[in-house]
């Protein structure tokens, strides 16, 4: 298989650089949030998480890494059903991905955001969320969902390279 959704961009702005990502959906806003969001829907493109969202946190095990123990996730915005940015732990510190979602139509556009602290090479961090916001689009679709990471990785690498 070849990879034949959009890339996304890495841009510099103000704030320094950020990826971002555009996806639209022929499927209602509530549809798409409910992907984001409720447990089951989650699991089978993110990973698996528990607790109470209210609570601020919750604790999440990546899909690839079932074999280690959860991390727990901040809650830094969530505003049903346009708005969730969180504080992700990663190896190379706290990501913080934000997701907005727009209805037109019947229609939904997402747009994900994820700030870079320099100088982080983007050509490893954007195919792997170019490879899970697939997946988020197979839930939606009701499809079959990807899971060759090989196709995004490396063969996307040069795709996202930083701008100089």
């Amino acid at each position: 298989m070849t990879v034949t959704t959009p890339l996304g961009q890495v841009l510099r702005d103000g704030g320094g650089m950020r990826l971002e990502f555009v996806r639209a959906y022929d499927d209602p806003i509530d549809r798409v949030w409910s992907a984001l969001t409720e447990p089951d829907r989650v699991a089978r493109w993110f990973g698996t998480w528990t607790g109470d969202p209210s609570t601020g946190t919750i604790e999440l095990l990546m899909a690839e890494d079932e074999s280690s123990t959860p991390q727990t996730v901040t809650i830094l915005q969530c505003q049903p059903p346009t708005r969730l940015s969180v504080d992700l732990p990663s190896p190379d510190g706290s990501w913080r991905p934000s997701v907005s979602l727009r209805a037109q139509d019947g229609e939904t556009t997402l747009l994900f955001t994820q700030r870079l602290a320099e100088p982080y090479d983007a050509s490893s961090i954007g195919p792997g969320w170019h490879y899970y916001l697939d997946r988020l689009g197979a839930v939606v679709a009701g499809v079959t969902v990807p899971d060759r990471w090989d196709e995004y990785y490396p063969s996307l690498q040069d795709a996202y390279a930083l701008l100089s």
